[in-house]
């Protein structure tokens, strides 16, 4: 059992006991926590660092640091329980390029050790990409870029987001995802740096998005 297989492994036992992912086969899950983060890394650097912002199951994150063994990935989420079994699931697999961090991506945005300090960020099923700018744009260096999976509304996403992109210091495509022809990625390129005021108060981005 290869490590990707071995991590399907884990997610899936231990969903039976937190709420980790919604997938419930091994061939869902390699679908939904495997493939659709390796189509990421196209857009991604061959190394530096990386943020896998909300990060439950480990997904894009892990299969990246797996793939990606000269990047450095930091696990963020937000759920006590959720980022227990992350460290678990580190040590178990021994990915030594990855980290785990509990915290909300707000609040990383606006810690000086981590403001403006990577060079990309992922994030899956977590939010809208005007929240997601949000919580993205202010943890990337300029030059930095973001890469999110996203289904068939990606295009209307993109068009949603023009207003937060321009106050965050972004600029946003959609790509096709080289896995699959049904699947899209929005890309996003940080051209400026964010402005002190964002991201806002934990909560407030999803409650009042951009």
């Amino acid at each position: 059992m290869n490590l990707l297989e071995r991590y399907i492994a884990l997610v899936l036992s231990w969903n039976r006991r937190i709420n980790l992912t919604g997938v419930r086969t091994a061939d869902e899950a390699a679908r939904v926590l495997v493939l659709d983060a390796m189509a990421c890394l196209a857009f991604l650097p061959e190394g530096g660092t990386l943020v896998d912002l909300g990060s439950g199951a480990g997904t894009p994150g892990v299969p990246i640091a797996v793939a990606r063994a000269g990047m450095r990935v930091l696990l963020v989420e937000a759920s006590r329980k959720r980022a227990a079994f992350l460290e678990l699931l580190l040590r178990d697999l021994a990915i030594g390029n990855a980290d785990v961090l509990h915290a909300r991506a707000e609040a990383l945005g606006r810690t000086p050790v981590h403001r403006e300090r990577y060079d990309a960020v992922v994030a899956r099923a977590v939010a809208g990409l005007p929240v997601l700018a949000e919580y993205a744009l202010p943890l990337l260096r300029v030059g930095g870029i973001a890469v999110f999976p996203k289904g068939g509304i990606a295009e209307e996403e993109e068009a949603s987001a023009g207003r937060a992109l321009a106050l965050l210091g972004g600029v946003a495509a959609v790509h096709t995802a080289p896995l699959s022809i049904e699947s899209r990625i929005i890309v996003v390129q940080k051209i400026a740096r964010t402005p002190e005021a964002y991201p806002r108060r934990p909560g407030v981005p999803a409650r009042r998005p951009l």
